[in-house]
């Protein structure tokens, strides 16, 4: 049985565990050294109760991340105060794991949670090529919205990366406040 939960900082080296592929032997993220747990905590407690960070379970116990199968979050898109309403998405999947709907599961409950605080649109950076990703994105309702091209160079080439983009509610004037993931929690439809 899948369970989606807000991340707890327990959860930190689970979820280093499933980030650390994606940097070392992939090109899906353009860190060069995974983080550790302690880096991992630090990036949750950055989001200061406004941005969410979830996780799918396998319903094990929680204690030290137990049956972490993969984690989403949402981060600032910009610093400048004028996108405030506007969120950069990420979410990666234990790779024993990818392709079982996990991920989806996980990022439609995110996508529901960043519509439920009030932001306006969600952004989702994807290393191109990269098909899953990509699927994924789209299924959830988010669209192509540009490329940037050989922008990244890791694993001795260059990387495209692609921007696809989820309108989450309607850009009202004025814009409706946003509410704190430590106030919304996790939501599902």
């Amino acid at each position: 049985m899948i369970a989606i939960r807000a991340a707890k900082p327990e959860d930190a080296g689970a979820i280093a565990g499933i980030y650390a592929p994606h940097v070392v032997t992939g090109v899906a993220s353009f860190e060069i050294e995974p983080p550790d747990t302690r880096a991992i905590r630090t990036r949750m407690a950055s989001s200061d109760g406004l941005y969410p960070w979830i996780v799918a379970t396998n319903g094990e116990p929680e204690g030290e991340g137990g049956g972490v199968l993969a984690y989403a979050y949402a981060t600032r898109f910009r610093e400048r105060v004028a996108y405030q309403y506007v969120v950069e998405t990420s979410i990666y999947v234990a790779g024993d794991t990818q392709g079982q709907g996990v991920g989806r599961l996980l990022y439609e409950s995110l996508i529901d949670t960043l519509r439920t605080q009030n932001f306006t649109q969600a952004i989702g950076t994807i290393a191109l090529p990269n098909d899953y990703s990509i699927r994924l994105h789209e299924a959830v309702g988010f669209r192509r919205a540009g490329i940037f091209r050989e922008v990244g160079y890791k694993q001795g080439r260059w990387i495209d990366v692609g921007y696809w983009q989820c309108d989450l509610a309607d850009s009202t004037i004025p814009p409706t406040a946003i509410r704190p993931f430590s106030e919304v929690g996790v939501v599902r439809a």
